[in-house]
């Protein structure tokens, strides 16, 4: 069920305590000159709609958090960002409006990279407030990495941002929106592996760079080998992997 179709009666009837919350997060922001500033939260809305899809009667869906962490992509014009302090409490807040329906376990679903320290920090703040509720987070790419690995053709560096990934996954759901013959390769280009960028390998060293540092168009990887019958793959092998944490965490 969608909270967003629902009356406060019937979300009082709901007994909570016996489904999964799941609070997609998303983002607006700057996604290369081809993709519009809603691709994360159109692709987390998404997955998350299949999810609720799938398992109706277990799921609450609440409706995504369009507003994201994203002051590293300010630099580039449209971009709408909370400063990480104020997306913390934001997080804090929702969520704590969350357990006081009666949910037990509440799954922040992300989509968009920049939302990770501020929603762990904000995990750690809602475990001392509410310790009886299970608060999880997980990023969509992270929880099918197998599936996105066996279906990506670009090497080391190609997913990353506005990328084959992403651009593959908005030409199967949006495909209006896509602006294939403005799509470039970009993003840094050095064989340092101290600071290579790709969503399937986390950076072994931690440090903070602007956007603009590392791309010039505002993408990093590769959308020019983006399809839409991929992305039908991509989405399908995400939908299943996340569902099989659901599946999980239902038994937490």
């Amino acid at each position: 069920m969608r909270l967003e179709d629902l009356s406060w009666p019937e979300v009082k009837r709901a007994k909570l305590a016996g489904k999964i919350v799941i609070l997609p997060l998303g983002s607006f922001e700057q996604h290369g000159p081809h993709l519009p500033f809603t691709t994360d939260a159109d692709i987390v809305t998404g997955i998350a709609w299949a999810l609720e899809r799938k398992r109706p009667g277990k799921i609450l869906l609440l409706p995504t958090l369009w507003a994201g962490h994203s002051t590293h992509h300010l630099a580039f014009p449209g971009t709408l960002s909370a400063r990480q302090m104020p997306y913390i409490q934001l997080l804090v807040e929702l969520c704590g409006c969350i357990a006081g329906m009666g949910a037990r376990k509440v799954f922040l679903l992300n989509g968009h990279g920049g939302n990770d320290v501020p929603a762990r920090a904000a995990l750690r703040e809602l475990k001392g407030a509410f310790p009886k509720v299970r608060f999880v987070f997980a990023s969509y790419w992270s929880l099918a990495a197998e599936a996105v690995k066996a279906v990506r053709e670009s090497g080391p560096g190609g997913i990353g941002h506005a990328c084959e990934l992403e651009t593959s996954l908005m030409l199967h759901l949006h495909p209006d929106r896509v602006k294939m013959s403005r799509a470039r390769r970009d993003g840094p280009k050095h064989a340092d592996v101290y600071r290579r960028v790709d969503m399937q390998r986390a950076r072994p060293v931690y440090f903070v760079e602007e956007f603009h540092e590392m791309s010039e168009s505002g993408v990093i990887g590769d959308p020019r080998l983006a399809t839409a019958a991929k992305g039908k793959r991509f989405f399908e092998g995400i939908v299943a992997g996340v569902l099989a944490f659901v599946e999980a965490f239902s038994k937490w």
